[in-house]
């Protein structure tokens, strides 16, 4: 999925599977140690890998509060199922139930149309006076401007399913 280039379209590049396994068992180590991280998508009626949905904490010099995120990524051909909403609805409900968390934000490149989608379904928020420069994307570079969207605890009961 990482190597996909669709997939990584508003990522800088494509990642390679060897490295992606490597990530993988990082996340997996988080995941047992803290009890959130990035969780493996599965279908119910389907066996096999079909995503991953992520609640996390975000490990660079972000220029807002809180530094906890949700996000997702999916293989192309689990696209425009539904599947990226439900899985982070889930998600949230997790985080913000049990883990008492009371914010997490969510972010892309501004041109993301598809996951900023996700991100209203969600009942998440954008103030544009929160949009900022990715420090991790290199000045110039068509994706460096991310978009913000919130959403509180408070809204918990509104999420989707």
């Amino acid at each position: 999925m990482n190597a996909d280039p669709r997939v990584m379209e508003f990522f800088v590049g494509t990642t390679p599977k060897e490295r992606s396994r490597e990530q993988a068992s990082l996340m997996r180590d988080g995941l047992q140690r803290d009890g959130y991280g990035w969780f493996v998508l599965e279908l119910r009626d389907e066996p096999g890998f079909a995503g991953v949905i992520a609640v996390a904490d975000i490990g660079w010099d972000a220029p807002f509060e809180p530094r906890r995120e949700v996000g997702w990524r999916l293989p192309v051909d689990r696209w425009g199922n539904g599947y990226a909403t439900e899985g982070a609805s889930a998600a949230l409900r997790y985080v913000f139930n049990e883990l008492s968390w009371h914010e997490v934000v969510a972010m892309t490149a501004a041109s993301n149309e598809r996951s900023q989608k996700v991100m209203r379904r969600l009942g998440m928020t954008r103030n544009p006076t929160d949009d900022f420069d990715h420090p991790s994307i290199p000045d110039g570079h068509p994706i460096r401007r991310h978009v913000l969207y919130r959403l509180r605890s408070a809204y918990v009961h509104a999420l989707p399913g």
